[in-house]
């Protein structure tokens, strides 16, 4: 009998269990790690063994590209690892945490008054709060020729603000339609994003115009990003590649963002910082978006948040996936990883590439580590670039993806690095010009 693939819960709040003393192998594999051979095992004799308590049952989705909360897989050959009876009663926990997760959903507000009144703590932003039909009125009910995109959390299409609002001005706007089955991770995330950008406002931060609680339906209303994400303009093979100036722009304009995130009064780790996540405008002027899964920092003498293992694989920290985490310095690997696909032009995992090289940071490394094979790094389609100036960003990135997460640069030093990289080579004095590679 093969082995069997059963979710093991959130290692938080573990329990003892009771382990029939005939069942000699439990390996528990932290998923999506097994795909990179890391293999945890836990010993099973007839004594009492620590796993993972029941917890968090949730649902993995296994496409790489995806927001996707990590947990662990145990697999045991069915016939010999079996739970002893007695251990029934030793698990209150699970009944404990169904109950609080069902108190904790009762608590979120779940129509505009509600909302506003938790908003008014901490808001700096003024925010309009929209009905559904007014909505449907700015989309043209939602037609398919208005839709900018769509992912796991449903779908963005182009709407107009003309005469609908006396407060603001007409306007394109972005419409975020979260999916209807308004689930509770769902409505968390949406929570967050009218929480967070209520309280926040840079120009390397997307704008939130408002947002619709009604019934079942939960939108968000942005300012219209143009130029749309990163993603589509860093590795679309129809619009024209993106010179070295716009990718340092770019770079720039992102590590603005999370800095300031980071050096915010109360700190903010943004956690899901990829390029489907950074918009740009008609100027190529960078602003972070999505802030579904942003979270407070860590404060005092904290060094960390623990919390829920959630991000985007081959974006999030190694450390993070690891042990839960979170730190501003796990937003600084991510926004290496970013800075990465800039300088190569390779997404960040790729199942087209030969074995490997499908992982981008395992490819690169070993390469940066290299001043002879540093430039093979380089996108063949980046066209002229400065050599001492890409030189300093891969070493940036090499920098940011240290294993060890204090050993990592903190996100205004990042910016400070940068700054020099914005001037266009052309306009460089003679003291300072660098080396150009032509078009390969």
């Amino acid at each position: 009998v093969p082995p069997l693939a059963v979710p093991c819960p959130n290692p938080e709040n573990q329990a003892i269990l009771t382990v029939d003393p005939t069942a000699v192998e439990a390996v528990c594999v932290p998923w999506p790690l097994a795909s990179r051979g890391a293999v945890f095992a836990i010993s099973v004799s007839n004594k009492p063994t620590v796993v993972p308590s029941p917890r968090d049952w949730c649902k993995v989705d296994v496409a790489m590209e995806r927001k996707m909360t990590a947990f662990c897989w145990c697999k045991w050959k069915p016939s010999i690892y079996r739970v002893s009876s007695n251990t029934k009663s030793e698990l209150p926990k699970v009944e404990d945490s169904v109950a609080k997760r069902k108190e904790e959903e009762s608590r979120l507000p779940s129509n505009p008054e509600e909302v506003e009144d938790l908003r008014r703590s901490s808001a700096t932003n003024p925010l309009i709060v929209f009905t559904f039909d007014e909505l449907r009125k700015i989309t043209g009910n939602f037609r398919q020729d208005h839709m900018l995109g769509g992912g796991g959390f449903g779908s963005v299409y182009k709407g107009f603000l003309d005469d609908l609002k006396d407060t603001i001005s007409p306007i394109p706007v972005a419409v975020k339609v979260h999916d209807g089955d308004n689930s509770y991770q769902g409505h968390r995330e949406w929570l967050a994003e009218v929480i967070f950008l209520g309280q926040l406002s840079h120009p390397n931060l997307v704008k939130l115009i408002g947002y619709c609680c009604e019934d079942e339906h939960r939108v968000l209303i942005y300012e219209y990003m143009a130029r749309g994400s990163v993603e589509n303009n860093l590795f679309s093979r129809v619009l024209l590649p993106l010179p070295w100036s716009t990718r340092m722009k770019i770079a720039f304009g992102a590590a603005k963002g999370l800095a300031f995130l980071h050096d915010a009064e109360k700190p903010v780790i943004y956690r899901d910082f990829k390029t489907s996540n950074i918009l740009l405008d008609p100027d190529y002027n960078a602003k972070l978006s999505d802030f579904g899964l942003a979270k407070d920092g860590p404060v005092g003498d904290k060094s960390h948040v623990s919390t829920r293992i959630m991000g985007t694989y081959g974006y999030a920290a190694p450390e993070y996936i690891m042990t839960g985490h979170l730190t501003p310095r796990s937003d600084v690997y991510s926004y290496g990883i970013v800075l990465l696909e800039l300088l190569t032009g390779r997404k960040s995992l790729d199942k087209s590439r030969p074995p490997r090289e499908q992982n981008l940071a395992d490819w690169a490394l070993p390469l940066l580590k290299e001043k002879k094979k540093l430039l093979d790094i380089a996108d063949p389609r980046l066209g002229d670039y400065p050599v001492k100036g890409f030189h300093k960003a891969a070493m940036l990135s090499y920098h940011c993806l240290n294993r060890n997460p204090k050993a990592r640069p903190l996100m205004r030093d990042i910016v400070d690095s940068l700054e020099p990289l914005q001037i266009a080579p052309e306009v460089l004095s003679e003291g300072t010009t660098l080396t150009l590679v032509a078009d390969k």
